[in-house]
């Protein structure tokens, strides 16, 4: 048998969390994940929640600062496994 870290599934206010509050339990949980320490789930429509938050309050004016691959990119680079229950 395959040894696997504990998982842990996030919420989207997790996920939000997470990402933009460091000291956070879910910001702790995504610094372990990041260690291999434990495994993070979260669903597709969480990501979606993230990118309706960053497209629309991280701007310069009117317009998004990060493209749609860079986004694409930060969703790659994150150490959670995207799942659909």
């Amino acid at each position: 048998m395959d040894w696997r870290p504990p998982g842990y599934l996030l919420t989207t206010s997790d996920l939000v969390h997470a990402i933009f509050d460091k000291n956070s339990d879910a910001g702790k949980l995504l610094v372990k994940a990041t260690l291999g320490e434990i495994e993070l789930f979260a669903a597709p429509k969480s990501w979606n929640a993230i990118l309706w938050l960053i497209t629309n309050t991280i701007k310069d004016g009117s317009k998004p600062i990060y493209s749609g691959v860079q986004l694409g990119e930060l969703k790659a680079s994150l150490p959670i496994v995207w799942r659909a229950d």
